[in-house]
C-alpha cells in the first residue's frame, strides 16, 4: 500500500522506468551498458516505492499511552527551552528519518489541535542542532485528556522538499491516524511536559504507531 501524497511522483517515476527501458533497448549497442542502464532505472522506481510505502498498522489506541509519530532513531531525549508555543522548558524526544524509513507521519496522542503552524525555511541536515529553528517545518500541539498539550514538529531535512500537514486548528485527532508526510529525509520532534515517563532510549529503533515513547498512569 502506497501513501497518496507519492501518487503523482511514482506516476512519473514508472512512466520515466518504462521510457529508459525501451529507449534504451532501440539505442545502446552495448550489452553491459544496456543492462546497467535498465537496472538502475529499476532500482530508482523500487526506491521511489519504498519511500512512499504506508503499512497498514493496528494502533492499540490509549490516552494512557503517548506513541511513536514516525518510523526512525531516537536521537535526542534531553530538557529544552520550546520558545514558540509553550515558551517554557519541555522534554523533547526526537527522532530521525533516514531515506529508507517510512515517512508517513501520525497523531502521537488523542486530542483536540489547539495550534498548527508552517514556517518556511533552510535544508539543513535533519541532525543540525539548528535544524529545529532553521528548517522548513510544522509546528502542530494537541490538547489530551491526560498529558495535556503535546506538540510535535515536523522538519524537513537535506533532501526534503515538502511537508504535508493535514493538522487543522479545532479538529479532533485520534492517535496513530495520518496526520501528515514528508517527503525525502526528515526529522519529528516532540516536547512533552516536564517529568513525563520516557520509555524509550537513544539510539532506540522507533515505530510510527507502535513504540510507545510515554505512558502516564
Amino acid at each position: 500500500m502506497f501513501h497518496k501524497e507519492g501518487a503523482k511522483i511514482i506516476l512519473i517515476s514508472l512512466l520515466v522506468t518504462i521510457a529508459v527501458v525501451v529507449l534504451s533497448d532501440r539505442f545502446i549497442e552495448s550489452y553491459w551498458l544496456l543492462k546497467f542502464i535498465q537496472v538502475f532505472a529499476f532500482i530508482f522506481l523500487v526506491l521511489i516505492l519504498q519511500f512512499f510505502r504506508n503499512p497498514k498498522r493496528m494502533v492499540q489506541v490509549s490516552d494512557h499511552n503517548i506513541i511513536a509519530p514516525v518510523d526512525g532513531k531516537v536521537v535526542v531525549i534531553e530538557e529544552v527551552y520550546e520558545p514558540e508555543y509553550f515558551k517554557e522548558k519541555r522534554l523533547q524526544v526526537s527522532i530521525f528519518m533516514s531515506p529508507i524509513n517510512v515517512h508517513v507521519t501520525r497523531y502521537p496522542v488523542n486530542g483536540l489541535v489547539k495550534f498548527s503552524k508552517y514556517h518556511p525555511g533552510k535544508y539543513l541536515v535533519a541532525w543540525h542542532p539548528k535544524a529545529s529553528e532553521e528548517n522548513e517545518r510544522t509546528t502542530v500541539v494537541v490538547e489530551n485528556v491526560l498529558f495535556g498539550e503535546i506538540l510535535y514538529r515536523q522538519i524537513a531535512g537535506a533532501l526534503a522538499r515538502r511537508i504535508v500537514n493535514y493538522a487543522k486548528e479545532g479538529m479532533q485527532v485520534v492517535q496513530g491516524t495520518d496526520a501528515g508526510f514528508i517527503k525525502f529525509g526528515s526529522r519529528v520532534d516532540l516536547f512533552l511536559p516536564l517529568g513525563t515517563e520516557v520509555n524509550v532510549q537513544l539510539n532506540q529503533k522507533a515505530i510510527g504507531g507502535k513504540t510507545i515513547i510515554a505512558t502516564k498512569a
